[in-house]
Formats: structure tokens, C-alpha cells, sequence
């Protein structure tokens, strides 16, 4: 290590190895340090490999890392992979290979990416969710939700493709000028209800809002969940049918104090009544729309801009407060996922409602009076609080009152009861795809279900009522959860991975997988022929062939990290006794009401059933900002602006890299990226490395002195940078840290020469940002271990204080002069420095004083005729 040249590949690459066979950055259980658990959100590794935007959130999280464990913390800092996913079925189909080869290669080149960029990360903690060992845990968590009545089958409309034969999500829809359309191949696509696999998240909908309250986390991403969510408030209320009084038609609204001024209802296209209510002469136009209606998206239905659409039903509903009949419609806009799919119109107090109206020529009836200005619900709808009116014995009361007591009126005469509502709807958990978790479900007739006996392996995660059914062959048949000793359940190798074009999963088509037996007393299963005869003790069981979403296995991966082989379940108790939920969690904004939803959901279930003993997963939540392109856009490859880590690596360093990003702005702020900027920071390490490095000898310089008297302004800035920088760590000001460096640094170009403990203490400053050059000068140094593991240096208080001040000199106001002055000077030593002052002198040299102001420690004014 006598080279004079900063060769930064070489360095790199050296340290790098040195890390990883010394296992530097290994996290240990069990430890008398406090832990500190910081947590990246986990890459899909894509074939496009990182782009530089990506290792801006695991740069500051590893500064943040390898600054705890200077710190005198146990780190872990762990990395996996989010595995499952489209793009690597996609390849599969095009290409007939195994979508786990091109997966596996992906994450080697991900790996290769992160191991390039100097992360502290333990790789022996590596997860990835396509592993047998991890999804095994997954699908155990399932069956634990499907024991709990939490996850069952539904029918659910859902995009479906027939010229690709499959299911598409609905970001692989387009809404164009032709109707929705595929992304991939611009077919038409249809909505279609398909058997799905759905997880109960309402259940924990109040538990989910209540836990925000303990999360140290962007207020705006608590709102954003809030109002997905989205609870409210209100009354459940039953309008009898005009013909058929025995069916109602249930609505949930939030006003009900508008009861009184309902004009007219609305259902849902899909509403179970719809038909019911239809009359015969209108049957043709309610098809028609419904039809029409069927081909949009959620989106599109609710968007508040678009035209009012809807058609009437010819059917009518009973307002059983004041015995009206009240005409039903069927629009689009109504959602049948939300609330009940109808819903009570009152176009007098809501503005849509007043649109339809007008739009349709439906009467508008007020209710709902301000009592301080007059009010013309005929020109545009009254929507805020007032005084009841036209509304029987409630006439007159407050709209805060008379909430209450409508709602009790309803209750007291079995037409409702008050209620809370949410806009969260249940969690659609099922893929037609073949590149995902198995679901560990069978389904067996219902004549065979009856035949499981009570101390069956079968009844494991069963639960207390069948709540799953299916047609199969013209039967019902009821699903059955496979026991633990099942797990994991593998997916078959297949002929195809294309779709099976009836919108089932790749997997039907694999007869010799779906098709089984199963042992009524064990679980086990085994393949059975077309035809044949059960075994005694053994049914006949169609295996399901629907598979996990890629969220399943983010759900819970940080929990896995603590204990990756435990084979006892999904985290080792002890594990988790220590070192609990992370204590820093970074991530993008955009998974605010998805994965970070999703997992708080199944940590509460964990922690429900006892595996857990914390109620949320993430206590402290940061996101990082966007890297924009050169042209000021977001990266990607339609765009051609995406910029390769690996090529800034090869022309600049690791270091210098780091450096860049952190030095761009604030950690979570958008910021666009010049290649041009980054050479600002490669000259900083340049300056170091001169600092440090004889350029002729390639030995520690001669500056580098146990004998050097360091100048006391040098000390109180050297002991002002430690002080800043690692409060401007602790607050995740990377950027600020850097430019107290850049001070440090032109402080040191100062000094004729500088102690080996300062050379020490400047390198530990640097080492969380720049790892490797912060490595190599340590050792050559001559110091022995890493610098990782060198206590973060203790800043000297007393050397931090300022021995002198800068005292302003004004004449008649204006600013003339300045000068440095002890701190404490007196008035008279201040007055007596102005005087003195050679360009304070031209100004009142030969003119009568008539005043002098002190401002002690800041200011002289000398004011003159």
C-alpha cells in the first residue's frame, strides 16, 4: 500500500474483499451493545439491474449504519430480494425458459451492483422470496389467516385479456379513446368476474388508523393511509321495495339528517337488486348501459369531472321516514365496492347529486336551512351544517343534533342502525399467474369434507365453519387448508407458462399437480390418474391453482432477516426478543397505502395470535427522494435518460459516487442529476488523498507529525465539524455533513502540519460516506482493524467555542470596516478598534462626533456631522 496514486478502482475493490472475508458487517443476536435494526425496502431484481437513483435511499441508510456502529451499537443492516413478479413470467413466456434462471441471474447482477457500492450489509442475513425456506413461512402465515376467517374466496370483476388469455392488473390497463386496452399488445380487455383468493384487511381497518398514532412517520403518508382507509361514520338505512316490501334496499350515508330529502337512489351496475328492480320496458336500456358501463374502470366511474350517465331502473324504493317512493337509477359512478353499492340521493345537500338531478330532471327538495343567509337549492346544492326544515318532527333542529336523533328514530323502528364505515375494501389476494407462492389449499367435495375426521392433520388451520366454496364438475366443493408438514408447497415444472386462456392460473393446465389424493388423517398428497379410485383414507382433491401476489412476501421479510434458516417458524422468538422491528425504515412514498399497508395488516395479525410481541412492524419510517434524469425527468427506459451506476463507478469511484448523491440536496427531496456536478466531490477525495499521501513517495506525508502544533482556530473547527456532522447524520442531513467537511478540509489545507490523532479523527468523519478511501489511509496510518469499528470521535466542547468575534465598524450607518476582537471585549476596546481603523479614519478624520453606539460583540456606529 505504498502507491502515491489515488487509484480508486484498486482501493475499492481491495476493501471491498477485505469486508467481506473479515465478515466486518455481520450482526450478532445476542450482544451487551444496544441494537440498532436499519431496514431498506428490498429490491425486485430486474434484468435493467440499478440505476443511479436507486442506491440513493441504501446509500443514506448505510451512512446511518455504519455511523451507529461507530457509535458503539449492534448494527444489522440486511438486503433480499422481492423475487415474484410479471416481468420474470413475462420472460418465461416469451422465451420458455424457467422464470427462477433469469430471476436468480438478475439477483447475482443486483448483488454484484450493491457489493460494488460499499453497503455495511450482513449478506449472510440474504433472503430472497422465491426461496423454498422463506415462502414456506408465507404460505404458513396464509393458512393462519384463512384458520381466522381472514382470507377467503370470492368472485371479483377483474380485467381480463382474450387475445393474451389472461388477467391483467389494473396498471397493465389503458384507458384510450378506443376503451380499456392492454399495455402489453394494445388488445381490448374486458371485465370479467373470476374466482380470487381475498384477505379480510376491513376486519382490522380500526386498529389500522389507531396504530398511526404511534408511528414516527411523514405525516403524509399517515394521511394517505387515513384516507384510504378512510372511516366514516353514519347510518346503515333499509328502503323497502314499492312491490315488494320483504326486500330492501340497504344504503349507508353520512348525512342522515337529509333523510327527509331524498329524491331519488342510485345502485351500483353490479347490484344484486338491479334485475329485481328493472321493469320489463326498461330492461333493454338498463342492459344496455350496464353493458357500456362494464368496460370501465374504477377510475373512470368515479372521476368527479365526467358527465353524470345513468339510466333508470323503472323500479322504486319506500323513504320509510315520510313513506315516499323514491325512483332507482342505475349509474356508474356508484361503486357496488364501496359502502352497500347504492346509494340515498339528496340533491338539495350534495353536489353531485344536485348535477345528476338537473342532468336527469329529478326534483330537488331542501332540508337542510341556513339560518344567518337565504338559500336557493334550486341554483346550486346547500352542503354545510344549518337548521332542519320540511323534515316532520325534526324541523328546526341543528344538523349536529338532528344526526343523532334521526339515526335513534331509525334504530327504534328496525329501519337501520348507526354504523361505521370504511372505503377500504378487502384485499384481493390472488394471481392467474404461474411465477408466485402456491396457495397450500385443496378442495374436496363437500360429501368428503365430512369424512375429515376431528384429529385429522387437515383440521390444523382449519376453521370453525367452511367459509370457501367452489364448483367443480357440477359439485360444490370446500376448501381445505394442508397442515404445516405440507410446507412449502412447490410449483410444478410446466410444459408452458403461458395463460391457460380461461383466465385461470398456468397451473390448471399441470394435470399432474392439480389432480390429487389426500389423506384424510396426515394431509399427505399424492398425484392421482384421470379415473381413479381413492385409496381408503384417501378423497379426491384438486389442488388450487391460483397463486400469491408479489406482496405476500414483502409483507414480512424484515422479520425473517433476524433468523433466516429458523425452520421452527417464520422468526425466532429470542431473535425477535432482541432485536425487534427495525428502528429505521427508508423507502419510496409510492408504497405508502400498498406495502407498507399491507405489512402493518400482517404484523398485527402476527402480533393477534401471539408470534409477535409489538403491534406495528415500522416505527420509524423515512422515504427518499426521486433522482430526476439529466433532462429533469423521472428515469426509465422509455425515456433513455436512465444513468448506470456501474459506469460512474468505473470513471469516478465508489466514493465519489456516494458522495454525489448525498450531496445533491436533501435526502428526501427531488433532485436532478449531473454527471458534470459529481466531479466537485471527486476533487474533495483528491484533496484527502494529497493530504495524507506523499505524491513522490507514496508514504503517510511529513505533514501527517505527533509533533505538530495545530493552530487553535484549526481545533475549534475540527471539534465544530465532529459536533455538526453528527447531529447532521442523526437528522439525516447528508448533505450538510458533507459541505462541514468540505470546511474541515479547507481549515486543514492550513495547516502546516496536523497530529496522527487528528488524521484518525478526520478519517472516521469521512468513513460513513466514503468507506473506501477512509479504509485505505486508516491502514496506511498504521492502525490495525477496520475503521468501521473505531469509535466515532468525541468532540472537545471547550475547543469548540469561538476566542474571538467579528465586530462591524459603521459611519453614519454605513458599514465601513470589520475586525476581529476577543470575545468579551469591552465597549472601550471596541470603540478604540474603530477609531483605529485606517478605513473608519478616512471618514471621520477632521469631523465633530456628535455620537458613538456600541452593540457589545457585534457592532460600532460612529456617527459624525
Amino acid at each position: 500500500m505504498s502507491s502515491s496514486e489515488y487509484n480508486f478502482s484498486e482501493i475499492e475493490k481491495r476493501w471491498q474483499k477485505f469486508w467481506a472475508e473479515e465478515k466486518t458487517f455481520r450482526a450478532v443476536n445476542k450482544s451487551d451493545k444496544p441494537k440498532f435494526y436499519v431496514l431498506d425496502m428490498f429490491p425486485y431484481p430486474s434484468g435493467a439491474g440499478l440505476h443511479i437513483g436507486h442506491p440513493e435511499g441504501y446509500t443514506g441508510s448505510d451512512i446511518l449504519a455504519r455511523y451507529k456502529r461507530a457509535k458503539g451499537f449492534n448494527v444489522l443492516h440486511p438486503m433480499g430480494w422481492d423475487a415474484f413478479g410479471l416481468p420474470a413470467e413475462q420472460f418465461a413466456i416469451k422465451t420458455g425458459k424457467h422464470p427462477r434462471g433469469q430471476t436468480l441471474a438478475n439477483i447475482d447482477n443486483f448483488r454484484r451492483q450493491l457489493q460494488m457500492l460499499g453497503f455495511a450489509i450482513d449478506w449472510e442475513r440474504e433472503i430472497s422470496t422465491i426461496e423454498p425456506k422463506y415462502f414456506r413461512w408465507t404460505q404458513w402465515i396464509f393458512l393462519n389467516l384463512f384458520k381466522h376467517g381472514l382470507a377467503y374466496v370470492d368472485d371479483k370483476p377483474v380485467w381480463f385479456c382474450p387475445e393474451l388469455g389472461t388477467v391483467l392488473a389494473n396498471e397493465e390497463v389503458l384507458n384510450t379513446d378506443e376503451g380499456p386496452r392492454s399495455e402489453r399488445g394494445n388488445f381490448p380487455v374486458e371485465r370479467r368476474p373470476i374466482r380470487q383468493w381475498v384477505l379480510k384487511i376491513t376486519a382490522y381497518a380500526e386498529k389500522l388508523i389507531a396504530g398511526l398514532d404511534e408511528l414516527n412517520w411523514p405525516d403524509s403518508t399517515k394521511r394517505l393511509q387515513k384516507n384510504w382507509i378512510g372511516r366514516s361514520e353514519g347510518a346503515e338505512v333499509e328502503f323497502p321495495i314499492a312491490d315488494d316490501p320483504a326486500t330492501k334496499l340497504k344504503i349507508f350515508t353520512t348525512r342522515p339528517d337529509t333523510l327527509y330529502g331524498v329524491t331519488y337512489m342510485v345502485i351500483a351496475p353490479e347490484h344484486p337488486l338491479r334485475e329485481r328492480l328493472t321493469t320489463p320496458e326498461r330492461r333493454a336500456a338498463v342492459e344496455a348501459y350496464v353493458e357500456k358501463a362494464r368496460n370501465k374502470s374504477d377510475l373512470e366511474r368515479t372521476d368527479l369531472a365526467k358527465e353524470k350517465t345513468g339510466v333508470f331502473t323503472g323500479g322504486y324504493a319506500i323513504n320509510p321516514l315520510n313513506g315516499d317512493r323514491v325512483p332507482v337509477w342505475v349509474a356508474d359512478y356508484v361503486l357496488m365496492g364501496y359502502g352497500t353499492g347504492a346509494i340515498m340521493a339528496v340533491p338539495a345537500h350534495d353536489e353531485r347529486d344536485w348535477e345528476f338531478a338537473k342532468a336527469h330532471d329529478i326534483p330537488i327538495i331542501q332540508v337542510v336551512d341556513n339560518p344567518d343567509a337565504k338559500v336557493d337549492v334550486q341554483q346550486a346544492s346547500f352542503v354545510a351544517n344549518g337548521v332542519l326544515v320540511n323534515s316532520g318532527e325534526f324541523t328546526g333542529m341543528p344538523t349536529s343534533e338532528s344526526k343523532k336523533a334521526i339515526t335513534k328514530y331509525v334504530e327504534e323502528r328496525g329501519w337501520g342502525r348507526g354504523t361505521v364505515n370504511y372505503k377500504l375494501r378487502d384485499w384481493l389476494f390472488s394471481r392467474q399467474r404461474y411465477w408466485g407462492e402456491p396457495f397450500p389449499i385443496v378442495w374436496v367435495s363437500e360429501s368428503d369434507y365430512e369424512k375429515i375426521p376431528a384429529d385429522s392433520a387437515l383440521r390444523e388451520f382449519m376453521p370453525a365453519e367452511k367459509i370457501s366454496y367452489r364448483t367443480l364438475d357440477g359439485a360444490t366443493h370446500v376448501a381445505v387448508p394442508l397442515p404445516a408438514s405440507a410446507l412449502p408447497l412447490e410449483l410444478p415444472e410446466v410444459e408452458s407458462y403461458k395463460p391457460s386462456g380461461t383466465g385461470e392460473s398456468p397451473l390448471a393446465n399441470a394435470k399432474g399437480w392439480v389432480d390429487v389424493f389426500v389423506n384424510l388423517s396426515t394431509g399427505e398428497t399424492r398425484s392421482r390418474a384421470e379415473g381413479e379410485t381413492a385409496p381408503e383414507g384417501w378423497v379426491a382433491a384438486t389442488r388450487e391453482t391460483n397463486t400469491m401476489p408479489q406482496w405476500a412476501g414483502s409483507c414480512w421479510y424484515y422479520l425473517r432477516y433476524l433468523s433466516p434458516d429458523y425452520d421452527k417458524g417464520p422468526v425466532d422468538p429470542d431473535a425477535f426478543a432482541y432485536w425487534k422491528t427495525p428502528d429505521f425504515y427508508i423507502g419510496g412514498a409510492e408504497h405508502a397505502v400498498l406495502h407498507l399497508l399491507y405489512a402493518r395488516f400482517w404484523h398485527r395479525f402476527l402480533y393477534d395470535i401471539g408470534v409477535l410481541s409489538t403491534p406495528e412492524p415500522f416505527t420509524r419510517l423515512f422515504h427518499q427522494g426521486i433522482i430526476l434524469g439529466e433532462d429533469g425527468e423521472k428515469m426509465s427506459k422509455s425515456r433513455g435518460n436512465v444513468v448506470n451506476p456501474d459506469q460512474i463507478v468505473a470513471d469516478y469511484g465508489t466514493d465519489a459516487l456516494r458522495l454525489y448523491l448525498m450531496f445533491l440536496g436533501p435526502l428526501e427531496a427531488m433532485k436532478p442529476w449531473n454527471t458534470k456536478g459529481i466531479e466537485g466531490v471527486a476533487r474533495l477525495l483528491r484533496r484527502l488523498w494529497r493530504a495524507f499521501v506523499d505524491e513522490t513517495t507514496g508514504e503517510i506525508s511529513a505533514r501527517v507529525s505527533d509533533a505538530a502544533a495545530e493552530s487553535e482556530d484549526f481545533q475549534r473547527v475540527f471539534n465544530q465539524s465532529i459536533k455538526k456532522i453528527s447531529a447532521d447524520i442523526e437528522s439525516l442531513g447528508f448533505n450538510t455533513a458533507i459541505s462541514q467537511f468540505m470546511i474541515l478540509m479547507n481549515a486543514l489545507d492550513k495547516e502546516p502540519a496536523f497530529t496522527r490523532d487528528t488524521a484518525r479523527g478526520l478519517l472516521k468523519l469521512i468513513a460513513p460516506f466514503a468507506p473506501h478511501i477512509a479504509e485505505e489511509l486508516w491502514h496506511r496510518l498504521g492502525a490495525t482493524g477496520s475503521v468501521c469499528e473505531s469509535p466515532w470521535p468525541v468532540c472537545d466542547e471547550a475547543k469548540c467555542a469561538e476566542n474571538a468575534i467579528t465586530v462591524v465598524f459603521s459611519v453614519n450607518g454605513k458599514r465601513r470596516s470589520e475586525a476581529k476582537l476577543p470575545v468579551g471585549a469591552t465597549k472601550d476596546a471596541m470603540l478604540a478598534a474603530a477609531r483605529a481603523d485606517a478605513s473608519v479614519r478616512k471618514f471621520i478624520d477632521g469631523k465633530e462626533i456628535v455620537r458613538e453606539i456600541v452593540v457589545p460583540g457585534k457592532l460600532v456606529n460612529i456617527v459624525v456631522k
